[in-house]
């Protein structure tokens, strides 16, 4: 029998040369390359680098994995990913292939990789990338990459192009990602949020953030597009399902604004946003509520939440819900969170949340939902969403 396992070892190395050298060659099919990762919003910058080139009349091919990985196609259609199991980076050869058929010139891909060791991989072996991109480096999946952020940082630049151009609207560890660029004979460039107006945001059907427009804009610019014919085709773009988005909800004479904010569940990024909403001050006549919708397996992430919304975010109440609530409520309370402020909605359904929020409200109120989108989450925004006031 030594033989036929002898067999099958050289076959199996065999398929793998002959596999490694077809997406080698399929790599060099597409021109321009674009590889897209980050802490947060990669899905977001993913979808408007890609609108932003379709606009100038470039065939892009997208792919992003965010809230759920869809593909996007050179006339702005998208459909899902299917997956047979759970996700796996070698799927990004099945994308480059889909990309050639479509006759892509540029690809737009966002990173799968989270550990470190699958990082470099996905770069150099996978996506070869001629213009790399890193939205921001922020305290997020330290028990993988960290366990500080420095750590992320390093972790997130091996995603970095040989021989290319690299853009971030990172500023803090921008020396972090400039070392290794410029190791691998890499230029980096770092966008500054200030170069987009309020003007700019409003014509998104959604919150965007400046940062991110400010980010593809400069991508769309190393290829040439104007910045106007950029800025209309991310506009007009689909928006990832996980975007931050806001809804108006009435019942009786009680009125409550409920904002998505579950894509961004990093301490910094939420912070970020609560702060740019404008909610880190009391507002006379408006309650201010954070709701963090927890999982039981992400229990590092938990405790981050849980000196979040103790410390870290100006509030009027503290609801939970989910998975594992109990110990985000004692390590609350261990804070120093009075027991009057928090409810502990773990278990119960989007409804039932939705039904607790108007309760605590006397005539207005804002909820920020914030932490994990997966399940629960989902199911809390579009039952806001399905409630929501109609213009």
């Amino acid at each position: 029998m030594a033989w036929l396992t002898t067999a099958l070892a050289a076959g199996l190395t065999g398929y793998g040369v002959w596999e490694r050298r077809r997406h080698d060659a399929n790599v060099a099919k597409i021109p321009h390359r674009v590889h897209v990762n980050g802490t947060r919003g990669k899905s977001s910058v993913t979808r408007l680098i890609a609108g932003g080139l379709r606009a100038s009349g470039r065939r892009t091919f997208g792919k992003t994995t965010g809230t759920d990985a869809r593909l996007l196609y050179p006339n702005g259609r998208e459909i899902p990913v299917y997956r047979v199991g759970s996700p796996n980076i070698i799927e990004q050869t099945r994308i480059f292939r889909r990309a050639i058929r479509e006759k892509a010139e540029v690809l737009v891909i966002e990173c799968m990789a989270v550990h470190p060791e699958l990082q470099p991989v996905a770069e150099l072996q996978l996506v070869k990338s001629t213009v790399g991109v890193i939205t921001n480096a922020r305290a997020d999946h330290l028990d993988v990459m960290g366990p500080t952020v420095d750590d992320v940082a390093w972790t997130l630049a091996q995603t970095l192009p040989v021989k290319g151009v690299a853009f971030t609207a990172e500023r803090e560890r921008a020396h972090i990602l400039r070392k290794v660029a410029e190791s691998r004979g890499s230029t980096l460039t770092v966008t500054d949020a200030e170069t987009v107006t309020a003007a700019d945001l409003a014509g998104f059907s959604y919150i965007e953030h400046a940062e991110n427009v400010a980010l593809a804009l400069a991508v769309c610019a190393h290829f040439e597009v104007p910045r106007e014919t950029a800025l209309r085709g991310m506009q007009e773009a689909t928006p990832d399902p996980g975007v931050l988005r806001r809804w108006v909800a009435t019942v009786g004479h009680k009125q409550v604004e409920f904002i998505n904010a579950f894509a961004a569940n990093d301490p910094d990024s939420t912070k970020l946003i609560w702060n740019r909403l404008g909610l880190d001050e009391p507002m006379p006549g408006v309650k201010r509520m954070v709701l963090a919708n927890l999982r039981a397996d992400r229990v590092h992430r938990s405790s981050q939440m849980a000196e979040l919304v103790a410390r870290g975010l100006s509030n009027d109440h503290i609801l939970l819900s989910g998975e594992g609530t109990a110990l985000v409520m004692f390590q609350a309370a261990q804070m120093g969170v009075d027991a009057s402020r928090i409810t502990d909605l773990g278990g119960r359904s989007a409804e039932s949340v939705f039904e607790h929020v108007f309760g605590l409200v006397e005539e207005r109120g804002v909820v920020v939902g914030i932490g994990n989108i997966v399940g629960l989450g989902e199911e809390i925004v579009l039952h806001f969403s399905n409630r929501a006031d109609r213009t």
